[in-house]
């Protein structure tokens, strides 16, 4: 069952594609201008980075993130990560990639999100069935709840030698003005601080940090993370370009309009590329 969402989507995109009236989807690049799968593809396959923002209960984000993932594993040797997974659950990933468990095991050993079945199952079985390094990269989400609640980064002090092993090295780089860390303030209103945005931050850091210890120019690493993590090649790639010199990346942004036909100005130069989808798509979740 956890393959029929995707059969069910693919079956909308032929219908819709083979009519051409209605899309479910237009890739715009950061300017605006529609471009094609395979630009994107071209331009993910000279990166050794890709940073695949997507919505989470975003159906069209999880099918183009498996499609490009089986593209660009025909020319290279990958390696895949994830917000999805923290890092004190690396070993039962590896356990079921290795054939070790099985899905049910996992689902009881480490903490999927409730999606995992539709949306992040199948790129894991591709990394399975391929062999494929797949990176458990974000912070364990009790630490960073800590950051928001117990007065930011210096909640994080207490941990225990293997604890700070799952966390960017301490103390981590900071930079309160990005515009992203600026607009969490706004969007929350009252309920935002200045250790909510450092519990965003610590989780950006912690993602950045796991990717630079794989970046190679012999393999490409692809992340999927909220696109908010990544937005305005900020988040993760700020993070990213503190930890390594070596960056080479192509950003993902996926966003919902009701008319896909012109990209919104609120979404330009979000990222490399935008996948515009229609707000009417079937959500996952």
């Amino acid at each position: 069952m956890k393959h029929v969402l995707f059969l069910f989507v693919s079956f909308i995109l032929s219908t819709t594609l083979f009519g051409q009236s209605k899309p479910a989807y237009v890739i715009y690049n950061s300017k605006g201008k529609k471009v094609s799968f395979k630009k994107l593809l071209k331009k993910a396959d000279q990166s050794n980075v890709i940073l695949f923002g997507e919505l989470h209960d975003n159906p069209i984000a999880h099918w183009l993130q498996l499609e490009l993932t089986k593209a660009l594993d025909k020319n290279n040797d990958l390696v895949l990560g994830a917000e999805m997974f923290e890092k004190d659950n690396q070993d039962e990933l590896n356990d079921y990639l290795s054939g070790k468990i099985d899905g049910k095991a996992l689902d009881s050993l480490a903490r999927l999100w409730v999606n995992y079945w539709t949306d992040y199952a199948p790129l894991v079985d591709y990394a399975k069935e391929h062999e494929i390094q797949f990176i458990a990269t974000n912070i364990p989400r009790r630490f960073a709840n800590s950051v928001y609640k117990n007065g930011g980064f210096g909640a994080l002090d207490v941990l225990s030698d293997e604890e700070k092993s799952w966390v960017a090295p301490l103390p981590v780089p900071y930079d309160s003005s990005l515009s992203t860390y600026q607009d969490i303030l706004v969007m929350m209103g009252d309920h935002g601080s200045p250790d909510l945005v450092k519990a965003q931050a610590i989780k950006d850091a912690t993602m950045g940090h796991s990717i630079a210890q794989y970046i190679s120019d012999s393999s490409t690493f692809i992340h999927f993370n909220g696109a908010f993590h990544s937005n305005y090649y900020q988040g993760i790639l700020w993070y990213l370009n503190q930890y390594s010199n070596s960056v080479n990346a192509c950003t993902i942004s996926t966003v919902s309009q009701s008319d896909i036909k012109k990209l919104d100005k609120e979404h330009k130069g979000k990222a490399d590329f935008i996948i515009c989808v229609d707000e009417d798509m079937t959500s996952t979740y």
